[in-house]
């Protein structure tokens, strides 16, 4: 009787690890992701952010993008990490509020440079006003880095 018990147990044993093998994988399988619900537009031509959140026009701000010498990048991204108060290392230790940044070290955040808006004058961020940033900023928290696209076009 106990080896019938025992061969029982080992039968459910066997046939559970292949369920929770099978769950295990299933789990695994690529899930798309999820449509971004904020979208950053940024023109290189226009130097404006075009915002618009769950499809709708949320803001159109003045930006700077990369000035005489240096580049802002073109393309899609993601959002890679956010800080609200950080310092350029590479600049002079300039304030950058409320940083979204997108492709290593170049970064959507606010400047005190509000005269330069409107125009290129970065060192391949992308500028905004402090109070813009802010807005900015505070959307991506609110609806995650993973909804959120930064879209920079010429």
């Amino acid at each position: 009787m106990r080896k019938i018990l025992g061969g029982v147990l080992v039968v459910v044993a066997m046939l559970w690890a292949g369920g929770a093998e099978a769950s295990a994988h299933h789990k695994r399988k690529h899930v798309p992701a999820l449509p971004p619900i904020v979208v950053a537009h940024i023109s290189v031509h226009s130097q404006s952010l075009y915002l618009t959140v769950n499809g709708w026009p949320t803001g159109s701000w003045a930006v700077s993008t990369a000035g005489v010498g240096y580049h802002t990048p073109r393309g899609t991204f993601r959002v890679q990490r956010l800080a609200k108060v950080w310092f350029s290392k590479k600049y002079d230790n300039s304030p950058m509020p409320n940083s979204v940044f997108f492709d290593g070290g170049i970064a959507i955040h606010g400047s005190y440079h509000i005269k330069s808006l409107g125009r290129p004058a970065s060192h391949g961020c992308v500028r905004l006003h402090p109070d813009n940033a802010a807005k900015l900023f505070a959307l991506v928290e609110k609806y995650g880095r993973g909804r959120t696209q930064i879209i920079v076009t010429d």
